[in-house]
């Protein structure tokens, strides 16, 4: 897990927790395996952030109830979920610049938005968690990324994830 501040975007504190999944991955159920490892750093911060981002679908998800959903509620901090594919629903072809976004739509329900943080690169699929609305997840979500691809409190949380596998200290 990663803290920055906003809207500078400068790390502020780190944290990893390392558990043994019970289970292998299940599409669908992803909130079931990670959402313990991730509250359990989560509750060793220091800085208790405004806002989660998750590497995981909000609503936009077959049961409406992601792994940004689930985190956000039981961590009591809005959230919005931050995929690198789509899971669900249909979507109109986003133009190529940064900030172009289209509608994720499932079951004639708008579900989130496909959203081009990066000129040229391959879109996000962001949606809702917790406690935050359709526009606030896609202006948030472009103001996060600091010209990448993913919003910086994830490349960091993805950063300090993988020193701890190398066995660098934190």
């Amino acid at each position: 897990m990663a803290v920055l501040s906003f809207p500078g975007l400068e790390l502020c504190e780190r944290k990893i927790s390392v558990r043994r999944h019970p289970f292998p991955y299940i599409p669908g159920l992803l909130a079931l395996r990670e959402a313990p490892v991730i509250a359990s750093a989560f509750r060793r911060l220091g800085i208790k952030p405004d806002l989660l981002f998750v590497d995981g679908q909000g609503i936009a998800h077959p049961s409406r109830f992601g792994l940004a959903c689930h985190l956000g509620l039981l961590l009591d901090v809005p959230a919005i979920g931050c995929a690198k594919s789509r899971f669900v629903g249909r979507h109109r072809e986003v133009g190529s610049r940064r900030g172009a976004w289209a509608w994720l739509v499932d079951k004639g329900e708008r579900v989130g938005m496909v959203l081009r943080t990066r000129s040229g690169v391959k879109p996000l699929y962001v949606s809702p968690g917790h406690r935050i609305g359709m526009e606030q997840t896609r202006q948030i979500t472009l103001a996060a990324c600091r010209g990448l691809r993913l919003p910086e409190p994830i490349r960091q949380a993805h950063i300090a994830a993988g020193e701890a596998r190398r066995g660098l200290s934190l």
